[in-house]
C-alpha cells in the first residue's frame, strides 16, 4: 500500500487573509494526522498573494506545535535561495524542538519570478552548485567529527531525512545518483513524469540510509459528494493557474460554475497538461482515478494537494481522499 500524505501551500482564499490560511493549515494539519496520512509538508514560494507558506521553517513550526505525532516538512525548500548553513539551523531547531517528525525537500527552482529572486539576495546562478549545496546541506545534520570547525547548532546529529524534488530529468537524476527519496511535482507540471520516474529507478544507486528507490507522487485532489461539485472545487485552482501564466497572480479565486468551459482551447489546453494528475468528483471516482495514477506509476506514495476555496469543502475532500487511498490499499494488499 503506498503511504499517502498532504502537500499544503497554504492558499489564501478571495476574501480571506494570511493569518486566516495559516490557521486553515493547521485544521487541517490536525485532520490529516487523525485519518493516517503520513506527512505535513508546506512548500516555499515568494511574492505570491495566494500562497502563505514563504517562510517556510516558521510555517511549520506552528504546524508542528499544534499536531503530535504527523510528519512534517518541506516540499520544499528552494536551496539556491538560501545558504546550506542557514537551513541547516532552521530545520535543526525544528526537529530539535519536534524530534523524529522533520523531513526536508529540497528543490533547484527560485520558486518566484526573477525580481523577487534579485530581491531575495539571491546569485542567480546559485542552480548551477545545487548538487554541492545539497551534500554541503546533509553533512550539517550529521554528527560533527573531531576538530570540525564549521557545524550547525541546533542541526548537527538530527540526521533529518531529505528528499530531491523536481519537476525535471534533472532531479530525478540527482537523486539516483546521490541515493536519496524523490518527488516529482506532477500536481502542476507532469509532462516529464513518465521519464522521469523511469531514470531514477533504472540509474538508482543504493545509499546506506535508502537501499532501494523511492518514488513520490504528487496528484491534486478535489474530492466532494457529487462529481458535479468536485469539478466546481477545481474551478478555483483552474482560475488561479490561468491567472498565474497570463502575470496576474492573485488569492485563490471563489468556483465559478462552468469556468472550464467558458475558456478559449488553448487556456484548456494548457490546463487538461498542467492539471492531468488529479483526481476529481464523487468518493467512487476519487477512488477509480487514484487507482490508475498508482497501478501506472508505482509510486511509494502518493502525496495530496488541493487548491480548493472553502476551507471546510477543504477539509472533506482531504477527508475523501483518504478513505479512497486507504480502499486502494486494502485492496492491493487482498490482490
Amino acid at each position: 500500500m503506498p503511504a499517502f500524505s498532504v502537500l499544503d501551500l497554504s492558499p489564501v482564499p478571495d476574501g480571506f487573509d494570511a493569518a486566516d490560511a495559516l490557521k486553515n493549515s493547521a485544521e487541517l494539519a490536525q485532520l490529516a494526522e487523525n485519518l493516517g496520512y503520513k506527512r505535513f509538508w508546506m512548500a516555499e514560494h515568494h511574492n505570491m498573494p495566494g500562497i502563505a507558506s514563504a517562510a517556510t521553517s516558521v510555517a511549520l513550526t506552528y504546524i508542528a506545535g499544534q499536531t503530535r505525532t504527523i510528519r512534517v516538512g518541506a516540499g520544499g525548500v528552494m536551496l539556491p535561495n538560501h545558504a546550506p548553513l542557514v537551513i541547516a539551523e532552521q530545520f535543526g531547531t525544528l526537529a530539535t524542538l519536534y524530534p523524529d517528525r522533520v523531513d526536508l525537500g529540497l528543490g533547484r527552482a527560485p520558486g518566484t519570478d526573477m525580481m523577487t529572486a534579485r530581491a531575495l539576495r539571491r546569485n542567480l546562478e546559485a542552480s548551477d552548485s545545487f548538487p554541492q549545496d545539497v551534500l554541503e546541506l546533509m553533512l550539517y545534520f550529521e554528527p560533527s567529527s573531531a576538530g570540525q570547525k564549521l557545524r550547525a547548532i541546533p542541526g548537527e546529529g538530527t540526521r533529518i531525512p531529505v528528499f530531491i524534488l523536481g519537476s525535471s530529468l534533472y532531479g530525478a537524476q540527482l537523486a539516483a545518483h546521490l541515493g536519496l527519496p524523490y518527488a516529482f511535482a506532477s500536481h502542476f507540471a507532469p509532462a516529464a513524469l513518465d521519464q522521469a520516474v523511469e531514470i531514477y529507478r533504472e540509474t538508482y544507486r543504493p545509499s546506506e540510509r535508502h537501499p532501494e528507490p523511492y518514488f513520490i507522487l504528487a496528484a491534486n485532489v478535489f474530492a466532494a459528494e457529487t462529481d458535479e461539485e468536485g469539478a466546481l472545487l477545481k474551478s478555483s485552482m483552474e482560475q488561479a493557474f490561468v491567472n498565474l501564466r497570463t502575470g496576474n497572480p492573485g488569492k485563490l479565486p471563489r468556483p465559478v460554475e462552468g469556468y472550464y468551459q467558458s475558456l478559449e482551447r488553448p487556456a484548456q489546453a494548457m490546463l487538461d497538461d498542467a492539471l492531468a494528475i488529479s483526481a476529481v468528483g464523487a468518493p467512487a471516482s476519487v477512488e477509480r482515478q487514484m487507482t490508475a495514477l498508482v497501478a501506472r506509476y508505482r509510486p511509494d506514495e502518493v502525496i495530496l494537494t488541493g487548491q480548493i476555496h472553502d476551507h471546510r469543502a477543504r477539509l472533506k475532500s482531504f477527508e475523501i481522499a483518504a478513505g479512497a487511498m486507504k480502499r486502494i490499499g486494502a485492496a492491493r494488499r487482498a490482490a
